[in-house]
């Protein structure tokens, strides 16, 4: 989902008034006491204000009214780098409810009619229709048909799943083949989306023992400068009435204690999860960013984290007696309608295997895939029939080399890569090889968390 951003803070242009606003909130003394450093400053620049106001000369309140502008200015930078740190939180949050509301579902009324509805009125026990190429609007069960549902969004898995009667579903997943019935079995707000997103929202609310205790720090420090500053005062006066003055004892005392700390300390907190919130990782608390720096072994989920995500061909394995351009062209042929990362990746092997410029075309039927037979092909005008799929489907169709199509898939197996076996009118022709393909600069990356200590727990990517 894209924001539009502005060009002087980086955020969508509804946050910016928001950020302004709550920058010139947070100078409320019930804000700022949280923040005892601030908090002196604050004191500190309402003392110079009323100094200002008292000055017997243009000389002393010019000074005076230097030093107060100079202070507030130090307030505003802390209680904006605050506000804006928050905004991003907000704005990750409401991505999310964007997401969440922009889908539409179809809610059975009678029989096969249906009203759509936004899928944030969802309630429990409401029965909608989900079709092949809808996205799933709510967390249910299904309680008709059976579909093939893609679930990356969510577990970062490419293969997809099939879904069967009592099987539970999650919203925002995609449904790739076939239609079922679902009935939502969660009340608005309670989703696994809504979960996401009061996570998000909460997470900033947590202080790590590290900010805790550097706060308890940074008041005692204060306090120390305090009575330091305060008995400067009667010591300055003892040899001179005009030895000093109270504008100049503040501003030494903003010098002195830790102000930019102060300042930017809850900010970092939040902006740390914000960071990280930007290359999809959600930090449950500032605790967890905090502990990632200790971090030295890495356990990585393979499948769209070292992966692309999407299964590609990579090879072709006829069974004894066939070619490997026959076994590539019905591949070619069976996948020029399917739409999805693997069949595209078919398409584009094959072209390679055959040394194609051009698409051939297919003069036939299509034939989706269906998560009932777990196989799709095309029916051509010859009377051929192409069918590929799950290597089990294709056994129970074909009569010969049952026994090679069965090694040759346990042997793709093996390599950590998915077989998906081919025929032609029930004879067996080969197995295709998809496997999750390394992103690329992997490796390099890999070889550059090593040389830091850091150790990770794939070991077959070195």
């Amino acid at each position: 989902m894209e924001i539009e951003h502005s060009e002087t803070l980086g955020l969508g242009k509804e946050y910016v008034g928001q950020v302004l606003k709550n920058t010139f909130f947070k100078l409320n003394p019930r804000q700022m006491v949280r923040n005892p450093v601030m908090m002196v400053v604050e004191i500190g620049t309402v003392v110079t204000l009323w100094f200002t106001f008292q000055a017997g000369n243009s000389a002393t309140r010019n000074y005076d009214l230097l030093v107060t502008g100079i202070l507030f200015i130090t307030l505003l930078f802390a209680t904006f780098a605050e506000a804006y740190a928050e905004a991003r939180g907000r704005a990750q949050a409401d991505s999310l409810r964007k997401m969440k509301s922009n889908t539409r579902a179809k809610v059975i009324t009678s029989g096969r009619l249906y009203e759509w509805k936004d899928s944030s009125l969802l309630a429990k026990g409401d029965r909608v229709l989900v079709e092949a190429g809808d996205t799933i609007p709510g967390d249910g069960v299904v309680l008709e048909g059976v579909g093939s549902v893609d679930e990356s969004a969510i577990t970062g898995e490419s293969a997809p799943v099939i879904k069967a009667h009592g099987d539970s579903v999650t919203g925002g997943t995609l449904l790739q083949s076939d239609e079922f019935v679902v009935e939502i079995t969660v009340n608005p707000g309670e989703s696994f989306l809504d979960r996401m997103i009061q996570l998000v929202e909460g997470a900033k609310r947590l202080k790590t023992p590290n900010e805790i205790a550097l706060s308890a720090l940074l008041g005692v420090l204060t306090l120390i400068f305090v009575l330091v500053v305060v008995t400067l005062y009667p010591t300055a006066r003892y040899y001179g009435p005009h030895a000093t003055n109270v504008t100049t004892l503040v501003a030494l005392l903003v010098c002195l204690i830790p102000t930019t700390i102060g300042a930017l300390l809850s900010a970092i907190g939040i902006a740390g999860m914000s960071r990280v919130a930007k290359v999809s990782v959600i930090a449950k608390s500032g605790r967890a960013v905090e502990a990632a720096g200790d971090i030295d072994t890495i356990i990585l989920d393979k499948t769209g984290t070292i992966t692309v995500g999407n299964r590609m061909a990579t090879e072709f394995l006829p069974v004894p007696g066939v070619k490997l351009t026959d076994l590539a062209t019905a591949s070619l042929l069976s996948s020029l309608a399917d739409s999805t990362p693997e069949g595209r990746s078919i398409v584009e092997l094959a072209q390679k295997t055959l040394q194609l410029n051009n698409l051939p075309f297919a003069d036939g039927d299509p034939v989706p895939f269906s998560a009932h037979t777990r196989m799709s092909g095309i029916d051509l005008a010859d009377g051929r029939q192409i069918r590929k799929g799950a290597v089990d489907a294709i056994l129970k169709l074909v009569r010969n080399h049952q026994g090679e199509l069965q090694k040759f898939a346990e042997d793709v197996a093996r390599q950590g890569a998915t077989p998906l076996a081919v025929s032609v009118d029930h004879r067996a022709l080969g197995v295709i090889g998809l496997h999750d393909v390394v992103k690329s600069g992997l490796k390099k990356r890999f070889k550059e968390f090593r040389l830091i200590g850091h150790s990770d727990g794939h070991g077959d990517w070195r």
